[in-house]
């Protein structure tokens, strides 16, 4: 049996950069992965099965991201052998927080490991890109510079030490991110600049509660999740210093220096006993 860590990320700062012929949008955007996840465990098998502590995973069927990249594997190099996945799901979904493109990612590592492919990152990387935008990312953590449609991928130097206290509260949306994208206005946009900025703030090594943070999606997702705006309200309110949109929402974040963790417990425990799904997180180095 083999068992590995799924990891969420958040952005730091998300620019949509304009709408690809193809349809899609490019963006720019630094990911970093942080301690939050998920625990695939993956065992020989006659068949593929996929087993979970979250009925909603496995009511997808075969359209759950584990399953579909579990699939793809087997297609592409014509293996014939299965397995059986087990999933410990404790990322949010659809929550901007890229839990089921790690999911994927992570299935793509075990699987290639538990069938003796040997495949190299790189390659993996590649075939994940067919499954999600932020796939690739999870190949290359745990900061990295992501560009284009998610596929163009620059590993950083690692981030300065920090916590941040995550507030993910359950939405059901239909089409979140296709409704996302389609709410936004020119204005949202980007050009990258503001990115790039945060990547050369990152290198530096500042006080990261002050990184000048951008996010694309922030003024539609306070239209799009009713009720998001109040909870951002109720994290300042709380004593949070700065507040942020990651990815496409409705996760909002705030982030602290490790050496100042009292203040990041202290806001985890307001929120949390306020009744929000709140929680606290280190990133990964």
């Amino acid at each position: 049996m083999l068992e590995l860590a799924a990891h969420a990320k958040i952005n730091l700062g998300l620019e949509v950069t304009g709408k690809r012929p193809d349809g899609y949008h490019n963006l720019a955007s630094v990911m970093q992965l942080v301690d939050l996840h998920d625990t695939l465990t993956f065992s020989p098998a006659d068949d593929l099965r996929l087993s979970s502590d979250d009925s909603a995973m496995l009511a997808e069927g075969d359209n759950n991201l584990v399953l579909r990249a579990a699939n793809l594997l087997r297609q592409t190099y014509s293996i014939g052998k299965g397995a059986h996945i087990t999933l410990d799901k404790r990322i949010p979904t659809a929550a901007g927080l890229g839990g089921g493109s790690s999911d994927a990612a992570t299935t793509l590592l075990g699987l290639s490991e538990l069938w003796g492919l040997g495949l190299p990152p790189a390659e993996l990387s590649h075939l994940g890109a067919t499954l999600g935008s932020d796939v690739p990312f999870f190949f290359a953590g745990p900061t990295a510079l992501v560009e284009g449609r998610g596929e163009q991928v620059t590993p950083l130097s690692p981030s300065p030490a920090f916590q941040a206290v995550l507030v993910s509260q359950p939405y059901n949306i239909p089409g979140k991110t296709r409704q996302l994208y389609a709410s936004l206005a020119p204005e949202d946009l980007g050009d990258g600049s503001r990115t790039r900025e945060v990547v050369a703030a990152l290198q530096q090594g500042g006080d990261i509660s002050s990184l000048p943070l951008f996010n694309s999606f922030e003024r539609a997702a306070f239209q799009v999740f009713p009720g998001l705006d109040a909870v951002r309200r109720q994290m300042l309110d709380a004593g949070a210093r700065n507040v942020h949109l990651s990815g496409s929402g409705p996760t909002l974040y705030a982030l602290y220096p490790r050496s100042a963790g009292g203040e990041a417990q202290r806001l985890y425990e307001t929120l949390a006993e306020n009744g929000l799904r709140a929680y606290l997180v280190q990133n990964i180095r």
